[in-house]
């Protein structure tokens, strides 16, 4: 059990630095590093995560894919399963659950690309909602936009 849960906070370590470390420009991440990384939602969470890409990709990409995960592990406190793709168009995470929890406020971080907000536009994001504000700083740098919908049964996150 202690073995365990050594495993399980070494692996939430090595996932929280590359969603909120320092990424240089060109530096790259494997898909199978990445999945490694999703793993520990799924074998330390109530999420269960299928990954489905290959190749490499820009360590930037990862970063916002782990961010997105977050922001849906948010809203689906009490568990689901979310499939993650890369196609041509970009990534798409498709989120299923029983029931969800959103706080429409907490997504509007999603829908400014980045962009430099005036005060008092948006509320101050508490530490455990930081993935919001983060990824929409993120694709706004990597000239993405985000697309995003929840419903009572789940939703997806696009970028």
């Amino acid at each position: 059990m202690i073995t365990d849960s050594v495993d399980a906070a070494r692996d939430r370590i090595t996932l929280f630095r590359m969603a909120f470390g320092h990424t240089s420009t060109g530096q790259r991440i494997s898909c199978n590093e990445l999945a490694t990384l999703l793993h520990s939602f799924d074998r330390n969470g109530r999420l269960r995560v299928n990954f489905d890409a290959t190749g490499d990709l820009p360590r930037s990409e990862g970063r916002m894919v782990i961010l997105a995960l977050m922001c849906l592990e948010t809203a689906m406190p009490w568990g689901g399963r979310v499939l993650i793709c890369r196609g041509a168009r970009g990534w798409r995470l498709v989120a299923e659950a029983t029931r969800v929890k959103v706080d429409p406020t907490l997504w509007s971080w999603l829908d400014k690309d980045g962009l430099p907000l005036q005060s008092g536009q948006l509320p101050d994001l508490a530490p455990s909602e930081v993935q919001f504000g983060l990824l929409a700083m993120f694709a706004g740098q990597e000239c993405r936009t985000i697309h995003w919908e929840m419903d009572e049964n789940g939703g997806e996150i696009a970028f």
